[in-house]
């Protein structure tokens, strides 16, 4: 499930699939260890209870939000960059894009504009836009997590059966010089925001590690912790804790240990040391969900017997064509 299904009963935030992170992933260009490539995924195409509500529409992205990458230079969990993605509708139906860079992420567009009326892909063939040492591509692509859902809900029985072998999500994918993310390491997550009823953005969603959010934050706490920042993390190691407690056996001291692994949600990436999650960034065929399960489960479960996909690209942007042609 990674980051997918993170609204409560494994829904979407709001109700609202466009809104749902799913996935980040941060690795050097193949080819050119001096720039880097970031990505989010967003808008599942599938719902894991498939008699619930509808789940997605046609619109890759929802005009109403703001999608952010958050950045934190110098490792005290607060965002200093950031990278805004907004999207907006064109006579024809179709959506373009704007990227923004602030230097410090807040509410508001205020910032530079990166790249302006960037169009939005909906078909196999990927629109990339190049914008000086940015390239950029957003659109509906096949979703490059892998991982056995239907198990890991029958009591963690594992199959092999890949829930998400013919799912689609929206991707979010930009690269750049190492140089824009600062010097050394980094710390990254994403987040959404919707307008709030007080006339502020909200943040209804936001996580970089996968599967934390589905299956330690219990419902009566997603929405705090989805509003939340990584800072302010430390507040959460009781509830992940508790929840280690049930899905483990751990007692309740190992299980509060083990919860002080897993925050605060932030992705470290330092493009200058091999990618290995989760110590340093994330490739599209790093399995993250075996070493997940098995601390979830204190070793008793592990491996899905499920591998990456294989219809990853070798080029910009890396993520095989969407399953349907919307």
């Amino acid at each position: 499930m990674s980051h997918h299904y993170s609204g409560a009963d494994f829904g979407f935030p709001r109700g609202d699939a466009r809104l749902d992170f799913c996935d980040l992933y941060a690795f050097p260009q193949p080819g050119d260890a001096n720039r880097s490539v970031l990505i989010m995924d967003v808008h599942p195409s599938k719902a894991l209870d498939p008699e619930g509500p509808p789940t997605t529409t046609p619109e890759p992205f929802s005009p109403e939000a703001i999608y952010e990458l958050r950045i934190d230079t110098d490792g005290d969990l607060v965002a200093d960059i950031g990278y805004r993605f907004r999207f907006v509708p064109s006579d024809d139906g179709a959506q373009s894009a704007t990227v923004i860079r602030v230097e410090v992420a807040g509410g508001g567009d205020d910032g530079e504009a990166i790249i302006e009326r960037a169009p939005v892909s909906t078909g196999a063939d990927a629109q990339v836009t190049q914008a000086g040492e940015y390239r950029f591509f957003a659109g509906w692509r096949s979703d490059p997590f892998f991982f056995d859902a239907g198990g890991a809900l029958n009591d963690f029985q594992f199959t092999g059966d890949d829930f998400f072998a013919d799912a689609d999500v929206c991707s979010i994918v930009l690269e750049l010089p190492n140089s824009e993310l600062g010097d050394g390491e980094v710390n990254l997550w994403h987040r959404s925001l919707v307008p709030g009823d007080d006339g502020n953005w909200a943040q209804v969603e936001r996580g970089a590690r996968t599967q934390v959010v589905p299956f330690l934050v219990p419902n009566e706490e997603k929405d705090a912790y989805v509003g939340g920042e990584p800072a302010d993390d430390a507040r959460f190691v009781d509830v992940f804790g508790h929840s280690l407690e049930h899905t483990g056996g751990y007692s309740a001291e190992e299980a509060k240990r083990v919860a002080g692994t897993l925050l605060p949600d932030v992705m470290h990436y330092d493009p200058a040391r091999p990618v290995a999650y989760p110590d340093n960034g994330r490739t599209l065929t790093d399995d993250v969900a075996d070493p997940f399960i098995a601390t979830m489960t204190n070793g008793k479960a592990g491996d899905d017997q499920v591998g990456p996909h294989d219809d990853l690209l070798p080029d910009f942007p890396y993520l095989g064509p969407p399953h349907q042609n919307r």
